[in-house]
C-alpha cells in the first residue's frame, strides 16, 4: 500500500517536471519566433563569427 503510493507520487513528480520543461523549451521557441525580430540569430551569428576558419577536430565525416 505505502509502495503503491510512493510509485504514483514518483510517477506524478516526474511528469510535472518533464511537463514544465518541456513548455519551457515550446515557451521559449514561439517568443524567439514572435518576438525575436531581426535579432534572433544574434548570439550564433557572433559564434559563427570567432570559430570563421577554425579546422574541424574530430571523427571522419561519412
Amino acid at each position: 500500500m505505502l509502495g503503491d503510493y510512493i510509485k504514483d507520487l514518483m510517477i506524478v513528480s516526474l511528469l510535472i517536471i518533464g511537463i514544465t520543461a518541456f513548455m519551457g523549451v515550446i515557451t521559449n521557441g514561439i517568443g524567439e519566433k514572435v518576438f525575436g525580430g531581426k535579432r534572433r540569430t544574434e548570439f550564433t551569428d557572433e559564434s559563427a563569427k570567432y570559430r570563421n576558419g577554425w579546422k574541424m577536430v574530430g571523427g571522419k565525416k561519412h
